[in-house]
């Protein structure tokens, strides 16, 4: 056996073992998830965080809507907002959020809350679904006063289940060693736009510094350099797309059940 073979055998039994450990005794999420990206309005950041503090959580968990976490990002001229929303079926979350914005509590604080001007200019809320290999997605304080990194991968048409190969058999077993913290893994549900070439996730980190230093060793190990020529020689060719991995660091709101 040359060396890289055995790098890659030893990498991808680590990752077994891991994913093992993590699924033996827990059921698979079959729920689903919300991605919702609000662009706020020049402004009304202050307005929007105190509507969402002071009404908005609240009246989410009256009509079922579970909250799982809400993120800035750390640059601040970036003004959005993001935050991730759990139902048990798109047919849940359909009924729940008809019946929230049908509330007449909801209709008083948008109405009051939106008397000098809309707070939100642009609205993105994709459905999502966890991976296979994604780790139970959980609330509280997982990140440990450090920062949330969302990536997203864009793949060329069909290689989607290469890149998956590659993030389960060896991917989160090496981030993991090189001090990441992987936190959730994400598929669009199908009828979504781009479903069938996009990977999105979150990875948590004690400091964007770290993340780099993190990032930096990772791309050097000799088994992620093995893993990753194994897996484009197979697919013949790179498994993302020119410029088709996107990196957000993200801060947890004051109100955020994830942080």
């Amino acid at each position: 056996m040359n060396r890289r073979d055995f790098i890659l055998q030893t990498t991808a039994a680590s990752a077994t073992l891991i994913a093992g450990c993590a699924t033996s005794s827990v059921k698979p999420d079959t729920h689903v998830y919300e991605l919702r990206t609000y662009s706020i309005a020049p402004g009304k950041q202050d307005a929007l965080m105190n509507r969402f503090r002071d009404h908005t959580l609240a009246l989410f968990r009256k009509h079922g809507i579970e909250s799982i976490g809400y993120w800035l990002p750390v640059n601040p001229d970036d003004q959005r907002l993001y935050f991730l929303l759990r139902y048990p079926s798109r047919e849940a979350r359909e009924a729940s959020w008809k019946a929230f914005s049908e509330d007449p509590e909801w209709k008083a604080a948008y109405k009051a809350s939106e008397a000098n001007g809309p707070l939100v200019v642009k609205v993105e809320n994709p459905f999502l679904v966890p991976t296979d290999y994604s780790p139970p997605i959980v609330t509280g304080n997982v990140s440990h006063g450090g920062v949330f990194e969302l990536r997203t991968y864009t793949t060329p048409p069909g290689l989607l289940p290469n890149l998956d190969a590659r993030f389960r058999d060896h991917t989160l077993a090496l981030f993991a060693k090189h001090g990441m913290h992987n936190y959730a893994y994400f598929h669009k549900m199908p009828d979504q736009p781009e479903a069938d070439v996009t990977l999105i996730y979150f990875l948590t980190h004690k400091s964007e510094a770290a993340a780099k230093a993190s990032f930096d060793a990772f791309r050097q190990d000799p088994a992620w350099v093995a893993a990753r020529a194994a897996s484009e020689q197979k697919a013949g060719g790179s498994l993302t797309v020119k410029d088709g991995v996107k990196s957000l660091f993200l801060k947890p709101t004051d109100f955020s059940p994830t942080r």
